[in-house]
């Protein structure tokens, strides 16, 4: 089941409760880019779209279990002209999507493919990375076509970073567990 599809009309706020969502643009002949890994306490709702009243310009794909909470659009607007200080937090958080959106633009304009895919593992283990006997475990579900999508490569080029990455030494595991051995190390290659 799909929270909502890229073209179906704003009518509410989601928050992430539980889990990981992943929101995804298509194009017409099936190829799919991962805008964003939404995880818990996260906001989305194509924000945009759900201020000037427009369609989802994306898919709002579950990646297994997940609980969302949703506010319907009016309720939301009302909240928000009651309450300046959640406006300001309103602001302030779209304020940080518009940076987001601005890295993550130049790095898939500048950046090399195992620079945005060290950059991807390092972001996702320090927003839902759980600690534990051999380094930091991602808590999502995360395959090789998955990772491609989110920084703009080939699949095959994501496979061949990650066996070097695993020779390495800097993650093991597979999809279902990938554990970041080496969180430093991994963050070094952003700089070379």
């Amino acid at each position: 089941d799909l929270i909502f599809r890229e073209g179906d009309p704003t009518e509410y706020f989601h928050i992430v409760k539980e889990g990981t969502v992943k929101c995804v643009k298509s194009t017409p002949d099936g190829k799919e880019c991962t805008l964003k890994m939404l995880m818990p306490g996260d906001l989305f709702c194509c924000d945009a779209a759900a201020f000037d009243g427009g369609c989802h310009p994306g898919t709002a794909q579950p990646m297994g279990n997940v609980s969302i909470l949703r506010m319907h659009r009016k309720t939301y607007f009302d909240m928000l002209r009651r309450s300046p200080d959640a406006a300001m937090e309103v602001i302030k958080y779209l304020g940080n999507r518009l940076n987001e959106a601005q890295e993550k633009t130049k790095i898939l304009a500048l950046d090399r493919a195992d620079q945005r895919l060290a950059a991807l593992l390092a972001d996702l283990a320090a927003r839902n990375g759980i600690k534990d006997a051999q380094g930091i475990r991602l808590s999502m579900r995360l395959t090789r076509q998955d990772m491609a999508n989110m920084i703009g490569a080939t699949t095959e080029t994501v496979i061949r970073i990650m066996s070097r990455f695993k020779r390495e030494r800097l993650v093991s595991g597979t999809a279902n567990r990938l554990v970041i051995l080496n969180l430093q190390k991994l963050k070094a290659f952003l700089s070379v």
